[in-house]
């Protein structure tokens, strides 16, 4: 049996460090061993609620229990994990891809616990494809968020950088500008947020910082 056990342990360690992989390749905030060590403790504790109170239960007869409820509580305790992988920056909310993958990457370490390898391996799977999917989906028709700060001498400096930009078919979400004295005469800082199709990111964070003649860009996130 334990043999058995340590077999669970080692398959939801596999295909949750698989899982992890694939977000460490893409730099998400939650990589390979934060997936490994979330997969193998729910499969160890899915045992430990199944296995783990046979002899209580030997010595006394009239004891019952319910081998889910360490379990179910797996359930509950990943929400803080997904939580702290979820951040609100510059009103665009980021890491839910992750929480969601460290939430299924636990209902995979319980189903190794439960001895259900293909069904956990399945599953496995299907995010690995979901992943990949979407990645490759958003690269090609998707856009993404860009906070532009820079500044300029002159707001026909500015009003030529806008026109570009819109010509390029770049949104511009919001923006703010503020006039700056300095001692050689007044200074305009502007900051705005637009999105740019990702298959266009870095040709366009290249172009931001060369085609655009009297403005300095100070911030680029």
């Amino acid at each position: 049996m334990t043999i058995d056990f340590i077999l669970r342990l080692f398959v939801a360690g596999l295909l949750g460090g698989a899982i992890g992989l694939e977000r460490e390749y893409r730099a998400k905030e939650a990589g390979f061993r934060t997936h490994f060590l979330v997969s193998l403790g729910s499969a160890l504790f899915m045992i430990i609620s199944q296995y783990g109170f046979d002899t209580v239960l030997a010595q006394a007869s009239q004891a019952s229990f319910d081998p889910s409820r360490i379990a179910s509580q797996v359930v509950t305790g990943i929400g803080f994990l997904g939580a702290g992988a979820i951040i609100f920056q510059k009103h665009v909310v980021k890491g839910l891809t992750t929480a969601a993958g460290i939430w299924v990457t636990a209902a995979i370490g319980l189903t190794c616990g439960s001895g259900l390898y293909l069904l956990a391996t399945a599953t496995t799977v299907l995010v690995l494809i979901c992943l990949e999917a979407l990645h490759m989906v958003l690269h090609r028709f998707g856009t993404r968020a860009l906070t532009i700060t820079y500044t300029a001498a002159s707001k026909a400096s500015i009003a030529n950088m806008l026109k570009k930009l819109r010509e390029d078919g770049v949104t511009i979400d919001s923006y703010d500008m503020q006039e700056r004295h300095t001692t050689n005469g007044g200074l305009f800082k502007v900051t705005m947020e637009v999105k740019v199709k990702r298959s266009q990111y870095q040709d366009r964070i290249l172009e931001f910082m060369a085609d655009f003649d009297g403005v300095t860009i100070e911030n680029m996130e």
